[in-house]
């Protein structure tokens, strides 16, 4: 015969509670564990009371696959079990019939995601060094819609790049605007591409434009969110735009539209005079500082 448990425990020095907690917890976990996890009860009941069992539970599934469910995952699937057949059921018991069933959809390739620079301060000592892009608002009145301009401005000499007129505006409008910007001044390119700098806007932050941008072997940093005065350039030519250009008309057509826009920007580049830039037109001052017939001044941008 033993000891009393009562006196045992004394010497011990261990409480009744936690001698039986822990003595139960380990039967537990030892039936727990010859049988595998907790059984599985092979039915399921519906809101009302009812039980079905997992074999027509899979023949819904089926049935659901088969109709309304063909692009399901387990989680709608899950939905759809509780409305059509009021079947009180919970995501994971519908992911392991799914499974059993073979009938799970393959799960999504999440695309690599390119980091996201945050704009510097940068010292500008001459052209092509960093470009400056955004995207401006028109409307048409005469066809009630608006359309898009998306320029790039150069920091630098103030010149307007390239730019895009359309009545839609994506990533992949961007991203040819940007090549386009590239090929034209490909002869001007000292030893480097220039940084190319915008807004937080869905065409700039896709994932298009980032891959885009790294074939293209460009820099690309974004702006923090509500800090327009870091895209302040271009910013100031789209000021101009709508105060000389856009405001100026009441458009009957895209087509007038587009032209009053086009007009405008060669103006812009190659007779407007600008304070920033000697008083000189954008091409003018770009072709003086080659022929090195201006002062070289750097700006903060």
């Amino acid at each position: 015969m033993g000891y009393p448990i009562g006196t045992v425990l004394r010497i011990v020095k261990l409480s009744r509670s936690t001698y039986y907690y822990r003595k139960n917890k380990t039967a537990s976990s030892e039936v727990w564990s010859n049988a595998g996890g907790r059984p599985i009860p092979g039915y399921s009941w519906t809101f009302d009371g009812h039980r079905v069992s997992d074999e027509i539970i899979k023949q819904w599934l089926v049935a659901l696959i088969g109709g309304e469910g063909l692009f399901y995952g387990y989680l709608k699937l899950t939905h759809a079990l509780r409305r059509q057949f009021n079947l009180n059921i919970n995501k994971k018991k519908v992911y392991r019939l799914c499974k059993e069933l073979g009938i799970l959809r393959p799960q999504r390739k999440i695309k690599p995601k390119h980091p996201r620079r945050v704009s510097s301060n940068r010292k500008v000592t001459g052209p092509n060094q960093l470009w400056e892009t955004d995207i401006k608002y028109g409307y048409i009145a005469g066809e009630k819609r608006f359309f898009y301009v998306l320029s790039i401005i150069d920091v630098y000499d103030r010149s307007i790049v390239a730019d895009y007129i359309g009545l839609n505006c994506t990533a992949k409008n961007a991203a040819d605007t940007l090549r386009a910007a590239l090929e034209r001044r490909r002869h001007d390119f000292d030893g480097r591409l220039p940084v190319i700098r915008s807004d937080n806007g869905p065409q700039f932050t896709s994932y298009l434009y980032e891959r885009a941008c790294k074939e293209l072997n460009v820099y690309h940093e974004l702006i923090p969110c509500k800090t327009p005065n870091k895209n302040a350039h271009i910013e100031s030519y789209h000021s101009i735009l709508e105060e000389e250009c856009l405001g100026h008309y009441e458009f009957n057509s895209y087509l007038e539209a587009y032209e009053a826009v086009t007009r405008f920007r060669k103006f812009y580049n190659q007779q407007r005079i600008h304070s920033g830039v000697n008083y000189m037109s954008p091409s003018e001052f770009y072709e003086a500082y080659y022929r090195r017939a201006v002062k070289l001044v750097p700006i903060a941008a």
